[in-house]
Order: structure tokens, then sequence, then C-alpha cells
């Protein structure tokens, strides 16, 4: 499961190579907090937070050995007509949360596919193994951006159509993303590291095709008529 520094990371590609304008997005900060948002509720990323709601339920999925996230459902109830649910737009958001969707399901599909090529089945070695081959892959990321939670930012969160984000968890989770890119920058690795289980080719793999999907998809939230 990619890790916020990961995600991060993405978004900071997205803006740099694509740039916001021409992917639709108009606050930063609201589309990069949308990007962390799914973990927000699931008990493990944002300490204390105000409530707990099932992973099954934030990223559309099951919870069985490398979840895949529906992330086309998702784009189905919340981007394709944002008039269904009282919204006259699709936020910036709601943008990054389907991306983070996306990001797990691409990275999670791609684990599958080659945890079954190499024989490794479900079960301790494969858990261990990716886990500290993901944290590794995310080490190497050069990542900055931390979300400021505007006024602006804490409307969207209470806009949230999936379900509401209350703000203090939004700050809490700023405040973990901070933590994130600290760590980042203080335990980076240079070049690639010997993974257990995945190579640098897979992740590069992964993160191009995740990368691509939400350019495609923003773009067309870009060209939609409101």
């Amino acid at each position: 499961m990619p890790s916020w520094n990961i995600h991060t990371a993405h978004v900071e590609c997205l803006l740099a190579e694509e740039g916001a304008d021409a992917l639709g997005i108009r606050d930063v900060d609201a589309f990069l907090l949308g990007n962390l948002a799914p973990d927000i509720y699931v008990g493990y990323m944002v300490p204390n937070a105000t409530t707990r709601i099932d992973y099954k339920l934030t990223h559309f999925t099951l919870r069985n050995h490398i979840p895949v996230p529906r992330c086309d459902e998702f784009w189905d109830f919340y981007c394709v007509n944002p008039k269904g649910y009282g919204a006259s737009e699709v936020t910036d958001l709601v943008r990054g949360a389907w991306c983070h969707l996306v990001c797990d399901h691409v990275y999670n599909a791609h684990t599958r596919a080659w945890l079954q090529r190499i024989g490794v089945k479900p079960g301790e070695e494969a858990r261990i193994g990716k886990q500290a081959d993901f944290a590794d892959f995310g080490r190497t990321l050069d990542i900055s951006l931390v979300p400021e939670v505007t006024d602006a930012v804490l409307g969207q969160c209470e806009a949230f159509p999936q379900y509401r984000i209350a703000g203090e968890d939004a700050r809490a989770a700023a405040k973990v993303a901070a933590g994130i890119v600290e760590q980042n920058r203080v335990n980076h690795i240079e070049g690639a590291p010997k993974y257990r289980l995945l190579t640098a080719e897979f992740f590069e793999t992964a993160r191009a095709e995740a990368h691509m999907t939400m350019v495609e998809g923003l773009r067309r939230l870009a060209c939609a008529p409101c």
C-alpha cells in the first residue's frame, strides 16, 4: 500500500510536469490533502482522530490480502455528476481523493501480479517483504509539500461528499504529513535500494501507470462543463 510519501511525490510530479491549471486544480492545498484524505479515518495514520471509518468504505474495496480499491466507483459516484449529490462542481479535495484511490489501485494491483509471478503466496513473507520494499522506495523520493489547512480547505472538508472531514482531523493529518516530509529528508535513500521482493523496475512501471491514469482523469475533469 503506498504511504503518504508516495502520494505526496505523485502530487508534486503532477504539479511539476503538468501544472495545476492544466489539470483544473485551483487549490493545491485542498488537492494535496485530498490525496491523503482516504487514510485519515482508517485508524493507523492520524492518531486520535475524532472518528473511525472502516477501510472498506473509505477505499471502496474488500479487506483482504493486498486490497485493490475500486477507484472507478469513486469516480462514478463523486466525479461524474457532482450535482447528483448537490455540489456545483468537483472540488479539488474530491479530485485528490480520487487520485489517492488510483494510486493505491495501481500499486496494489501490480504488487498482486508481481508476487504471483515470482511465486510468493499471501502470508508473512509477502507482508513483511512488500511493506519493507514500499518503505524503502518511499524514502528514495524527494518531497517537500505539506498541505496548509486554510479556511477554503476546511470548507471543502466540510463538503466532502463521501463523509465529513472534521477541521481538527484535517489539521492533525497535515501535521502527520509534515512529519513524513521531514522523515524523508532525514532518512533519504540515494540510488536504488536493495529490495527484498520487488524491484526498481516494478516501482517505475507502477509509478508511470498511476501518473498517467491520474493525468488523464484530471484533464477530463478540467474539460468537463460545470
